[in-house]
């Protein structure tokens, strides 16, 4: 079964070392080497997890002469955004309601008779 663009997106930014790699490419494009100097693995690793950003469609390799740069494709990360927006807005409308009805009790609630307050 194909997985859905959504879900190869997270799947990819679930390893720390690819939103590494993915943090230093929005800087701009990249070598393999490149890419590698910063982590204790070997190429063939890194190159592993380029190709798991390539499935998911956040990364492309071009060719240019001996040097094949790595560019970051920024769309399947806004599309990742716009899911989880949608979330947000509903927990912030649900803590907004949450926050309205407790000002409600705190303004109806009646204060304890004086021989029955607590210290």
């Amino acid at each position: 079964m194909q997985q859905d663009t959504l879900s190869k997106t997270f799947s990819a930014l679930a390893d720390p070392t690819r939103r590494a790699i993915l943090a230093r490419l929005s800087t701009g494009e990249s070598s393999v080497s490149e890419l590698a100097e910063p982590f204790d693995m070997s190429l063939p690793a890194i190159t592993k997890h380029l190709k798991v950003l390539e499935r998911a469609g956040l990364v492309t390799r071009s060719r240019s002469a001996q040097w094949r740069p790595c560019q970051l494709q920024a769309r399947p990360l806004k599309e990742a955004y716009g899911w989880v927006e949608q979330y947000r807005q509903f927990w912030e409308q649900s803590l907004d309601r949450l926050e309205s009805y407790l000002q409600e009790l705190q303004t109806t609630a009646k204060p304890a008779p004086k021989g029955e307050q607590h210290e």
